[in-house]
């Protein structure tokens, strides 16, 4: 017998363990769920979650992803609550608190705080008539399915349902305010995700920096604006100041033996040029530039509100995708 099989059976035990309680979780969510909805939903404050232990690890989390989508959120830890951070808790504030059993002691002054000055409970327990559960408006609780462990005493299925039912309570509530893309991207603007959902305009080289000359400008003078720019092209503008060409290192090559200084940028550049909107993700730009459906790939894009001919906004340049994750 292969020496890791046990090793791997455990492993597919806890996750098959915690899928089927996930099951009976969501199977579960009654009206008291809609309740919570409705009770965070009418909060003109933030939600303060808190918990101890494992929980307020998953606590954390659970605040962290509410606050990425849409919900004002703040994790308390209960224990610094008790020395001063209460005052972090406003009447307009909802407290979301985390207990498995219900009767995790740091959270009493949490509790008795939120009762006195009548600011609305939820909690997430398995226990719903434990101190938590008693005390709660509104009581989500979780079924008490053992842990995956197989001693019943390591947090494994219980957490995972706590952090399930914190998922469900963000994602419920993102769709009912209508949080798109846009926003979350607004809310991620670094790591992976904020390259994911950059716009255009995020990324390109604007005003002086754009490499541009008229149709009348001799390629000596094209020349000079290629060498400064440094992106290997430059953009040909007519009389109205609308994007009409564009001169790429290919250009210059088809036309090195015709007495090139001698030519004006109208007689060499590439009309009708393909360009990118400021709007669209700069992925769009990427699949582009990489010279997508038999395209030729290239290594930049001037950006226009349209095909048509319109004045540049700006230059986007893979090396810019490049630099923030994209490619």
């Amino acid at each position: 017998m292969n020496s890791k099989t046990p090793f791997l059976d455990t492993a597919r035990r806890v996750i098959r363990t915690e899928a089927e309680a996930l099951g009976v979780l969501a199977d579960g969510l009654d009206d008291r769920f809609r309740t919570a909805i409705d009770v965070l939903l009418n909060a003109s404050g933030r939600v303060i979650v808190t918990g101890i232990g494992k929980s307020g690890h998953i606590a954390r989390k659970i605040a962290a992803t509410l606050a990425s989508t849409g919900t004002p959120a703040q994790f308390v830890h209960p224990a610094e609550a008790s020395h001063g951070d209460l005052g972090m808790v406003t009447r307009a504030d909802v407290v979301l608190a985390i207990s498995n059993s219900g009767e995790a002691p740091e959270l009493a002054n949490m509790i008795s705080f939120s009762r006195r000055f009548d600011i609305p409970l939820i909690g997430i327990t398995k226990a719903p008539k434990s101190a938590l559960g008693v005390a709660c408006d509104v009581v989500l609780q979780l079924p008490d399915l053992g842990e995956a462990c197989g001693t019943g005493v390591v947090p494994t299925t219980s957490t995972t349902l706590t952090l399930a039912m914190g998922d469900a309570l963000a994602v419920a509530l993102m769709e009912h305010r209508e949080f798109t893309a846009e926003h979350f991207r607004e809310f991620h603007p670094g790591g992976k995700l904020g390259a994911q959902l950059a716009r255009v305009s995020d990324l390109m080289h604007i005003g002086a920096a754009m490499p541009l000359v008229t149709e009348d400008t001799t390629m000596a003078d094209a020349l000079l604006e290629i060498s400064e720019k440094g992106f290997g092209v430059v953009g040909i503008t007519n009389e109205a100041d609308r994007l009409v060409g564009i001169i790429t290192d290919g250009d210059l090559r088809r036309h090195m033996s015709n007495g090139l200084l001698d030519l004006k940028a109208k007689e060499v550049m590439t009309i009708s040029p393909r360009t990118i909107g400021p709007d669209v993700l700069a992925q769009e730009a990427v699949s582009i530039m990489n010279g997508r459906a038999g395209e030729r790939s290239v290594t930049c894009l001037f950006v226009a509100e349209d095909n048509n001919g319109s004045t540049p906004k700006g230059l986007i340049h893979i090396h810019d995708c490049l630099r923030v994750g994209l490619g």
